[in-house]
């Protein structure tokens, strides 16, 4: 097996040798440099997360590393464009994120539905973005409390690369608003059923003014994302980096690309949160057409979004990246949903679908 893995690997990169300049070469990389790394650190983690004294918390961290562990190996592409701070921007996102997964499942599956309870812990996603910082106390409201440092070493992690890139000064304050909006959300949707649509309605109508032409929950989508801090992250480990070039590519990410990531990740879980009664944002649209052109719409702003950029080719292929990724998923014809993928697909274009069948192969191989 593992000679079958090595072999179409390389039979990836061989394929794109002859341009390795452009989406092909990007993906040809990431395959090849960055997902060993990351597999690598997440047993690291695992490791760490077996420490946990609470069984419970125990459970919990495992299982966000081993069902999750998809979020941390698509993140870290963000560390590509940026090969003189590479190895710092893979930990530093697998930190990050492995934090966002363990807090999820902590908020979704051990039984609380504590708004108070989830909003403390989700104080370590801003103690993770401000070196220096006191640790807080993450568990005071949970009934779970022994994680024996797990939490804090993943916060600490982050901190310490976050102290190697020169310019995270320069995009601290927009990742903690985003980090802000995220433990936001994690919160309210994550009360009981018969209160936490109205407030996720109503925080989200503070918070979207400046995007009237978003859906309440395409907005919400967005704030369930962690690509834009992962751009701002990169954007962080440049020598030289000007305020004008963070506000241009935040606003690519956000909300866009952002909606499109969360909803495309809905939208391949309908069937499983049906069963489960789960919150899914799909569900608040009013048909299966409304939702493939909302969908087609957030394509087409996330490519415009982009335009602006002096260098599109990587946020170009995390757009398609996005697509082929979700839409590659063994849900998608599980849930006979190949025509509604491939006109997603189409709706970017010819690009997409050859990340798509490459993306077909990396999943036979991972």
């Amino acid at each position: 097996m593992e000679t079958l893995k090595t072999n179409s690997t390389e039979l990836i990169y061989r394929s794109s040798s002859k341009n390795v300049r452009g989406q092909t070469g990007i993906l040809a990389r990431y395959i090849i440099g960055i997902l060993p790394v990351v597999k690598k650190q997440l047993a690291a983690w695992l490791r760490e997360a077996e420490q946990c004294q609470s069984m419970e918390l125990r459970r919990q961290a495992l299982l966000s590393l081993k069902k999750k562990d998809f979020h941390c190996q698509g993140g870290a592409v963000f560390a590509l464009p940026f090969p003189n701070r590479r190895q710092e921007l893979i930990t530093l996102i697998v930190a990050y994120q492995t934090i966002c997964d363990y807090l999820d499942n902590l908020c979704d599956r051990s039984g609380c539905t504590d708004g108070r309870a989830f909003r403390q812990l989700h104080l370590a996603l801003v103690d993770a973005l401000t070196p220096g910082k006191d640790h807080s106390d993450y568990y005071k409201y949970y009934p779970y409390k022994d994680d024996g440092g797990y939490l804090d070493k993943l916060v600490d992690e982050c901190r310490r690369c976050l102290n190697i890139l020169p310019s995270w000064g320069l995009v601290q304050e927009e990742s903690l608003r985003l980090a802000e909006l995220y433990a936001n959300l994690q919160v309210y949707k994550h009360l009981v059923v018969e209160i936490r649509e109205d407030l996720l309605k109503e925080w989200v109508a503070t918070e979207s003014k400046a995007f009237p032409c978003l859906y309440w929950q395409e907005f919400a989508a967005a704030c369930g994302s962690t690509l834009a801090v992962f751009a701002l992250m990169g954007l962080a480990s440049k020598d030289e980096l000007h305020t004008d070039e963070v506000k241009t590519n935040l606003k690519a990410y956000f909300p866009w690309i952002c909606s499109l990531h969360i909803l495309l990740d809905y939208f391949i879980d309908r069937q499983e949160d049906i069963a489960g009664g789960d919150l899914n944002f799909t569900f608040y649209y009013k048909s299966s057409e409304e939702i493939i052109n909302r969908l087609k719409l957030l394509v087409r702003q996330s490519h415009r979004s982009i335009n602006g950029l002096s260098e599109n080719a990587f946020p170009k292929t995390v757009i398609e990246g996005l697509l082929a990724m979700y839409l590659s998923d063994h849900k998608v014809k599980e849930q006979g949903l190949e025509n509604i993928a491939r006109a997603l697909l189409a709706e970017s274009g010819p690009p997409a679908f050859r990340t798509y069948r490459i993306c077909k192969l990396v999943r036979k191989l991972i």
